[in-house]
């Protein structure tokens, strides 16, 4: 392939890349043909050179693996081939590589950002890397924000490209076997009839009976978030990602792109996973029984073969200012499902209510003249 023709500051411009990886040791960023940066391209799954367009494949892709649990409560590794910065008017943080510095905040799109002392944290298990480029995921929520009737005409021509920036969200994702005993009482009501006053009259009685016994259950890949920068109904609502097919992590799937930080701690994730467990747990222990009123229900569970995995998923976030409040919505940047608020236009809603106030009135004049 013919060289792209480079300034004369390119070599200031770019600089020796290199990381260390447990894996494959030594990884060169320079493009093999002209010494450009490369960075990830979803579409082919290589990385690709922004200055002559060489794409190359990722090399010795694994499938990342599940860790025991006790490492991650116990865990005191830093991921430190990266950074934290902090937007200073939104607040939010960012993790991006020793290479790179964002120029942008990718929650709100201000130049504010500035580096911190805070260690990131422990290194990935695995990423689930972008599978749709920024063109697509400005496709879908163009045609999101068209779909919503209240929505600003100014919001829904906000929505480009500019505005949309892609980020890896941590999660933890924890497996775990389940042995449940429990004990409790239920209610199931009977309609009887009697006579009263020589009518047949209906009522309704409740039998109550004891239950008792245990329930298996297998839980497999279940996410918890585990960073508050994304609300976890947002995540839940542009789910799934594919964490089972998670590869394993390498510094190349972050090129060209940032992600958040995690500020739970595993343990405090570990919790909200058992309480996610206890949910379905409890779920599938009265769908054994025929019953209309739960009165109580006791469980003690035993975890066994707790696993847990630390992965990166990818988010497109964008963000919109509507009278000095900030929205932002997210593109799931796997399989394209979209979530997010967005500002309410108040003349829409008002020439919505006035409509049906119209509407109401000319009902009750047809009803009360002819």
């Amino acid at each position: 392939m013919k060289k792209a023709k480079l300034d004369d500051n390119i070599d200031e411009k770019i600089e020796e890349k290199l990381y260390s990886d447990d894996n494959i040791g030594v990884t060169v960023f320079k493009c093999q043909n002209c010494g450009g940066e490369t960075i990830f391209e979803p579409n082919s799954q290589k990385m690709k050179c922004l200055y002559c367009g060489s794409m190359f494949d990722i090399n010795n892709l694994s499938v990342a693996k599940e860790r025991d649990l006790d490492e991650l409560l116990k865990s005191g590794n830093v991921w430190d081939e990266t950074e934290v910065y902090q937007c200073k008017t939104c607040g939010a943080k960012e993790i991006l590589s020793k290479q790179e510095v964002s120029v942008k905040c990718s929650f709100c799109g201000t130049n504010n950002i500035i580096k911190t002392d805070e260690i990131p944290g422990i290194k990935p298990q695995g990423v689930t890397p972008f599978k749709l480029d920024k063109i697509k995921a400005n496709e879908i929520a163009i045609k999101w924000a068209r779909k919503k009737l209240y929505a600003p005409r100014n919001f829904k021509k906000s929505v480009k490209a500019e505005n949309i920036y892609g980020i890896y969200n941590p999660v933890f994702t924890f497996d775990s076997q389940t042995i449940t005993w429990y004990r409790g009482v239920l209610g199931k009501n009977y309609v009887k009839y009697r006579v009263v006053n020589g009518k047949r009259v209906a009522h309704t009685e409740t039998r109550y009976f004891n239950i008792n016994g245990s329930q298996d259950m297998l839980f497999d890949d279940l996410i918890v978030q585990s960073s508050t920068s994304i609300p976890s109904e947002i995540i839940k609502s542009i789910e799934p990602f594919p964490t089972k097919n998670a590869v394993a992590y390498k510094t190349e799937f972050l090129r060209g792109y940032s992600a958040t930080t995690y500020n739970k701690s595993g343990e405090e994730c570990w919790n909200e996973c058992k309480i996610a467990m206890k949910e379905r747990i409890e779920r599938a222990i009265l769908k054994r029984y025929d019953y209309d009123i739960k009165v109580s229900l006791s469980i003690d569970t035993k975890y066994l073969n707790e696993q847990y995995k630390f992965i990166l998923v990818p988010i497109y976030v964008g963000h919109y200012n509507y009278k000095e409040k900030l929205y932002n919505f997210y593109v799931n940047g796997y399989n394209g499902r979209i979530g997010g608020k967005t500002p309410v236009s108040k003349l829409k809603v008002s020439f919505t209510v006035l409509l049906v106030l119209l509407l109401i009135a000319g009902v009750i004049f047809m009803l009360m003249y002819f």
